[in-house]
């Protein structure tokens, strides 16, 4: 995942498919983290394999946003360490946030805020992302009105944050069949279940506690994710 291009694109496919890229692994922080101990543990998650970008989704435990510069402290020492690696590094749910921090784009949930105004904020060079949980619907408008990725979940249990729907591979199939916005799985991923949702079709393939919380260890997750998202990406 990279910056927007300023050149326009459609959202649905053109007549002569293209062979979509194989699927690539999204981090989500975990919800709470200490920065610079967290900084080091990022760095070995991103030596260990590649990674397409990461999201700072700072929350408490009711769900509700940290303060704006607890975000801001964790970015000053996150942002660099992904930017080495050229992988993007994402703002949860703030774009005016994202947009001072200067970072790569943002992540909205339906209940945030409209894309228009996501757009407006932090400019058309910047990558805006939107949760569609499982709803066909959601996911056209947003790829119709310009959005870089709709994201499809839960598609398993959650420790990291409260599910509003299921959803099922099926969703990535037809998303892929017939657009091409990229498509984000997300929602309790794990080196144990990713393979079915990277051969429906996901572009990438959203992970925190599945990753952080590997009994192995971030960077074996990551080695581990790598294999997973190469293999199954041959078979769609």
């Amino acid at each position: 995942m990279s910056k927007k291009s300023k050149k326009s694109k459609k959202s649905q496919k053109p007549p002569k498919e293209e062979k979509r890229e194989p699927c690539q692994l999204y981090l989500i922080t975990p919800p709470r983290f200490e920065p610079v101990g967290f900084g080091d543990t990022l760095r070995a998650a991103l030596d260990a394999g590649p990674v397409s970008c990461l999201q700072l989704r700072l929350k408490n435990e009711d769900e509700s946003k940290v303060d704006s510069d607890e975000i801001r402290k964790a970015a000053e020492i996150l942002m660099p360490i992904v930017h080495e690696y050229e992988v993007a590094f994402l703002v949860n749910d703030d774009p005016v946030l994202a947009n001072e921090l200067g970072a790569d784009g943002v992540h909205i949930g339906q209940k945030d805020m409209t894309y228009a105004e996501a757009r407006q904020i932090v400019g058309d060079n910047q990558i805006v992302g939107i949760t569609c949980h499982d709803q066909r619907h959601l996911a056209m408008e947003a790829g119709e009105a310009g959005a870089d990725y709709v994201a499809f979940g839960a598609f398993h249990p959650t420790v990291t944050k409260l599910a509003l729907s299921a959803a099922e591979p099926e969703i990535l199939a037809w998303w892929s069949d017939l657009f091409v916005v990229p498509c984000v799985a997300i929602g309790g991923i794990t080196t144990a279940n990713a393979a079915p949702l990277v051969k429906a079709g996901a572009d990438f393939v959203a992970v925190s506690s599945g990753v952080w919380g590997f009994e192995q260890g971030p960077a074996a997750a990551v080695k581990e994710f790598d294999q997973i998202l190469i293999e199954e990406s041959k078979k769609r």
